[in-house]
């Protein structure tokens, strides 16, 4: 790949869709925690469970949104995920007590879980020569949103938790419209895309195999969402309980956002050099744990701050390679739902993430959850190491 090849401009639509949708969704889902806990009474492990049943839900749109993508239609598929996300957050704006708060997330999370798996084999069927830069290009684009919504957000939540859900609901608003006008040609697309690599795609592994490795390989991705969530959840409540202000919470999502954002040219001279995915997943996992070492003792903002920013170093390197390794062991005509299992896998990760990390602090404390979550994350050194043994593939997946 030569590297003043441009991004298509279908991958840049999805870029500014990404974009609009994180943005709105990161008004609120840094703050679930706070806001349960917090504002609502309830316990870390109460707000853990309705977590949990938000990322259930999302798995198993995840799952389904993939499958109608491969089966069905991607415009049709994105648009009803986007639909039922859409109500969710203007039911919201007019009714956030706990019963509809809890059911509507549930209804979010079922909503966006099937728009990702569209907007990620989307972006590897659109642009398959871009390898990990297709995917990086939405991630980048994720964490984008993640940092303006969480900027705005928190202070937005300061005054008052009310103007949260109306932020959250008109972004929604912007985004359903922009998906209606702007991926009318989705399906078209994709359909031309799936043509042109038939023959490149018919060298790949076959489809037990290459499952059996995927398994494996998202074992590992799990653990690292589970003690990412941490940070969304146990640590968000923890930092308001030593007084750290709900504004400066808030400011290190911007933090990682912005960092993921800029950052950019920096790793890419690291991803020219090291141009192995796996290699990558290694390194971040060593940047990964370093980052739960620095928080687990923290007691400033700025001792959080710091580990946000390495934190963030490590996501940046393994997040985007999971999905790039899902494609490319992807059989043809499977990418979707390849994509559906990884992003179901994080939401996992997510669903229990929240709720066991609250019972553990609830029944010990913050220091136990801290000794755990880094015995777990030298996990993923073993599946990724293991995942791919004994496949048997014309073309390296390793790219």
């Amino acid at each position: 790949m030569r590297d003043d090849e441009t991004m298509p401009k279908f991958i840049w639509l999805l870029v500014i869709a990404t974009t609009i949708s994180v943005t709105g969704g990161s008004f609120l889902w840094p703050l679930n925690t706070i806001y349960m806990h917090n504002e609502l009474g309830k316990s870390l492990a109460f707000a853990g469970f309705i977590l949990m049943f938000n990322q259930g839900a999302n798995i198993v749109g995840n799952l389904v949104g993939g499958i109608l993508f491969d089966k069905y239609s991607a415009y049709k598929t994105i648009l009803l995920g986007t639909s039922l996300s859409l109500f969710a957050a203007i039911f919201l704006s007019f009714n956030h007590d706990i019963v509809p708060y809890s059911i509507m997330l549930i209804l979010i999370g079922l909503g966006s879980g099937m728009t990702w798996p569209v907007m990620f084999a989307m972006a590897g069927s659109v642009w398959p020569e871009g390898g990990r830069r297709a995917f990086n290009a939405i991630y980048v684009s994720q964490n984008f949103g993640v940092a303006l919504g969480a900027m705005i957000g928190g202070y937005v939540a300061s005054i008052s938790f009310n103007y949260i859900f109306i932020a959250n609901a008109s972004l929604f608003i912007v985004f359903f419209i922009f998906v209606l006008i702007a991926f009318r040609g989705m399906d078209e697309e994709k359909n031309r895309q799936m043509h042109t690599t038939v023959i490149e795609q018919s060298g790949k592994i076959q489809d037990k195999p290459a499952f059996i490795a995927l398994l494996i390989l998202s074992s590992g991705f799990f653990v690292a969402w589970f003690a990412y969530s941490q940070w969304q959840s146990t640590i968000a409540s923890y930092t308001q309980d030593i007084g750290v202000p709900l504004e400066q919470y808030s400011s290190l999502w911007a933090i990682n956002g912005f960092l993921i954002v800029l950052g950019q040219p920096l790793l890419k001279l690291f991803t020219d050099r090291v141009t192995s995915s796996k290699t990558h997943i290694y390194v971040g996992s060593v940047i990964f744990l370093l980052s739960f070492v620095v928080a687990m003792f923290a007691e400033q903002f700025t001792m959080f701050a710091a580990a946000m920013v390495i934190l963030t170093t490590a996501e940046m390197l393994i997040w985007p390679a999971i999905p790039t390794l899902a494609n490319n062991l992807a059989p043809h005509g499977r990418a979707g739902f390849y994509q559906g299992f990884v992003n179901s896998v994080a939401a996992a990760g997510r669903m229990l993430g929240p709720f066991l990390g609250g019972m553990l602090v609830d029944f010990f404390n913050i220091q136990v959850l801290f000794f755990i979550l880094i015995a777990l994350l030298f996990i993923p050194f073993a599946t990724t190491t293991l995942y791919d043994r004994g496949i048997k593939y014309e073309k390296d997946i390793d790219k």
